[in-house]
């Protein structure tokens, strides 16, 4: 096969590859009832290759995000290390999975609560009114504050970030929502010389 062909064959793999994905990205997201981001469908929660632990259940319902995680280029630069949530002001939040409540305070301008979820793990939730304690044992889907205001965040809005080993990570992944790339096979065989 001649460099020429092969090119065109590997840009068409690609453009097709990307047309799949697309395709496979909007019929998940559209067969669940929760908006996403700019009203893209979000599936339940589910087990997650990528997470490394048990599933993650939405802090806040109906689960519509409003900015999502962006990671930065290295540790100290620009991005958004968790994802924004819409939820009205004083709705309830709820711990994400089983932990102990390691903060409930102000950093800066925002009021929050931390749980150390184990192996490392620890979710954050702002702007929040803790309904627990430092130090109580919470349950996954159990109320640990009530929405407020302040910090980033504009009002009726949560921010949920997720950090492990206290290197940030998208939330998404632990709620079971990353989809992973599939390839699948395109385009006629390549002919073998002969």
């Amino acid at each position: 096969m001649n460099a020429n062909r092969r090119r065109r064959m590997v840009k068409r793999v690609i453009r097709t590859a990307g047309a799949v994905l697309a395709l496979t990205v909007a019929v998940a997201f559209s067969a669940s009832g929760a908006a996403g981001v700019d009203g893209h469908e979000l599936r339940p929660a589910r087990a997650s290759a990528d997470a490394g632990s048990a599933r993650w259940s939405w802090p806040v319902a109906p689960p519509r995000i409003t900015v999502a995680y962006r990671a930065p280029a290295h540790a100290y630069g620009p991005g958004h290390r968790g994802i924004d949530l819409a939820s009205a002001v004083d709705a309830d939040v709820r711990a994400p999975d089983d932990g102990v409540v390691a903060f409930v305070g102000i950093v800066v301008d925002r009021p929050l609560i931390t749980i150390d979820h184990g192996g490392g793990l620890v979710s954050t939730m702002e702007p929040v009114r803790a309904t627990v304690p430092v130090g109580a044992s919470v349950q996954r889907g159990q109320q640990v504050a009530t929405v407020a205001t302040g910090g980033h965040t504009a009002p009726g809005e949560i921010h949920l970030g997720a950090r492990r080993d206290d290197v940030y990570l998208n939330p998404l992944r632990l709620l079971g929502e990353v989809l992973r790339a599939v390839l699948l096979p395109c385009c006629e065989p390549a002919q073998q010389p002969g």
